[in-house]
């Protein structure tokens, strides 16, 4: 009777824990990488974490939604629920500080690029947007430049005209435009993200990056008159683009330009990666400046990984934190996604044009941080913004959204 007992706990034993045996060796990486450009760079690099690591089973655990507007919101449920993946995409800046970190959800990394030996390999402005009061939380595996004007190149020849080389002569030239039948702006702000994201770029240029700047540390006044400017411009520009765009994505919208159905888009340069997606090679069928008015700045979007709190397989997260951190992965991820790497060492010839010309931006513009993206102030002022902005397209009261903005800040910052 003994013996039976015994080999029955031995079996039971060996159902219970079977499973959690397979289950730590599951590594979940949660994104929200699913279009065109940015899904391939993802699978890519993923690819090259599992040729690594065989012995782990990789979960790629994505939600769709740009700028991870639906992501977001799925994974704060879960992190404070207590169910978090192994490791997760977040922007730097604000949005991983304000969200996870100083609510006590992220475990410090610092020691992780201390024992890899690659700390001084990374742009360390960019760790800065990773760490808190001395700790490093994440890593960052890309920099976006997010004030970027997209333009088809064939119809901007078509039609005659130049790069705009400020907001006076983009705004005119997009009045060019409209006279003759074409869409002259692209715009898919079905997501609210995307009207913000054309708003700060017209701020940087209304406000040069010095004061942009200031309005997240406190130097700058948001009674600043640049700010009214940036909504009148924005007013105006919004004259020139598509009927449709509430029901559109940046995607949509950067379709537009590829099919010839408008000149210009501005969006980050995920866009670069999407265009090369459809077929286009970068400077022949389209082109690319800084937005009007913001030469000299560089709009800075950073996505990065970290490990949370009560991670089911922490060495996991551990092996893609060293993956995404190394300068092989970074040099496999960026040149699809259409992004440039945060780490120093990178191997520019795997880059092309628009690639290296963002490289080269980057060191020697003035970094901006994105408000639309996370980077610039917390969640609450992004979600007030967004609103007062859909509601200004749709009410054009230049007055009452500065109202609006004024107290969000004054709420938030």
């Amino acid at each position: 009777m003994r013996i039976f007992l015994s080999f029955t706990l031995l079996v039971l034993l060996v159902f219970v824990l079977t499973p959690l045996a397979f289950a730590d060796e599951r590594v979940e990486i949660f994104s929200w990488w699913t279009g065109g450009g940015e899904e391939e760079g993802l699978l890519a690099l993923l690819e090259f974490f599992s040729a690594n690591y065989p012995d782990l089973e990789l979960i790629n655990a994505t939600v769709a939604g740009g700028a991870g507007t639906n992501a977001k919101a799925v994974l704060k449920t879960r992190m404070v629920g207590g169910n978090p993946p192994d490791s997760f995409q977040v922007h730097g800046g604000a949005e991983l500080i304000d969200t996870y970190v100083k609510t006590g959800l992220m475990q410090p990394i610092t020691d992780f690029l201390q024992e890899w030996g690659i700390k001084d390999k990374f742009n360390q402005q960019i760790l800065e947007l990773c760490s808190y009061q001395g700790e490093l939380y994440a890593i960052p595996v890309n920099v976006h430049r997010g004030n970027v004007l997209w333009y088809n190149k064939a119809l901007l020849a078509q039609y005659d005209l130049e790069e705009p080389t400020n907001l006076y002569t983009f705004v005119t030239a997009l009045k060019q435009l409209a006279e003759q039948g074409v869409t002259p702006l692209a715009l898919g702000d079905k997501n609210k993200w995307t009207a913000t994201h054309l708003f700060e770029c017209i701020m940087v240029a209304t406000l040069g990056a010095t004061k942009y700047n200031g309005l997240w540390d406190g130097t700058t006044s948001f009674n600043d008159p640049g700010i009214r400017e940036a909504l009148v411009v924005f007013g105006e520009i919004i004259n020139y683009v598509n009927e449709d765009h509430a029901a559109l994505t940046w995607q949509d919208a950067s379709e537009r330009v590829f099919s010839g159905k408008a000149v210009f888009n501005v969006m980050g340069d995920w866009a670069e990666g999407y265009f090369k997606t459809m077929g286009w090679t970068p400077g022949q069928e389209f082109g690319w400046i800084a937005v009007p008015g913001t030469r000299g700045s560089f709009m800075v979007i950073t996505d990065c990984f970290g490990l949370p709190k009560g991670a089911p397989n922490p060495d996991g997260a551990k092996a893609w934190l060293k993956t995404i951190a190394s300068v092989e992965g970074q040099d496999i991820f960026n040149p699809i996604k259409g992004s440039i790497p945060s780490r120093l060492d990178a191997d520019q010839e795997l880059y092309d044009p628009y690639l290296t010309d963002s490289m080269h931006d980057f060191t020697t513009a003035a970094l901006t941080p994105s408000i639309a993206h996370g980077s610039a102030a917390p969640e609450g002022f992004i979600t007030a913004l967004h609103d007062a902005l859909n509601q200004f397209i749709t009410e054009r009261d230049v007055e009452q959204t500065l109202h609006r903005i004024k107290k969000a800040a004054a709420d938030f910052l």
